[in-house]
């Protein structure tokens, strides 16, 4: 426990990602002992159960600028499935790095870091089975 409080009183850039229903709150340490990216309390390949696609998904951002192992990352991460929570994550991390320093605007901006995918699920009709799907048409 005196680990966490001691976190809270370093400095920290903090950013937001969202996508789909999933929210991450991300928070980028500079000066940590600690490197990595740790999600929920649980390091990140551990929280993505290995699903390599993930992994590079929240990587990504630190990979292109090649800040890979160098910062230690918290994040708290809520609602929707993986992919949503994964890409979440990643916003949050690239709006971090942004807030650390500007110039990586153009380099991020370039690879689609920067953008919020605004698609989400359609809602229901009403008289229809889903958001577009009618009943069966029945002749007689």
């Amino acid at each position: 426990m005196s680990e966490e409080k001691q976190e809270t009183k370093e400095k920290y850039f903090y950013a937001t990602g969202r996508r789909k229903t999933s929210v991450a709150r991300v928070r980028l340490y500079d000066a940590a002992k600690e490197k990595g990216i740790v999600i929920n309390d649980k390091d990140y390949k551990e929280y993505f159960a290995k699903n390599n696609t993930l992994i590079e998904k929240v990587n990504s951002p630190l990979k292109l600028l090649n800040f890979e192992g160098k910062f230690l990352i918290s994040v708290k991460v809520l609602g929707g499935g993986s992919n949503g929570q994964a890409e979440a994550v990643r916003l949050g991390i690239a709006r971090a790095l942004l807030v650390m320093n500007e110039d990586f605007k153009k380099e991020l901006r370039a690879n689609d870091y920067l953008t919020r995918d605004p698609r989400r699920v359609e809602r229901k009709k009403p008289g229809l089975k889903k958001a577009r799907r009618a009943p069966q048409w029945k002749k007689r």
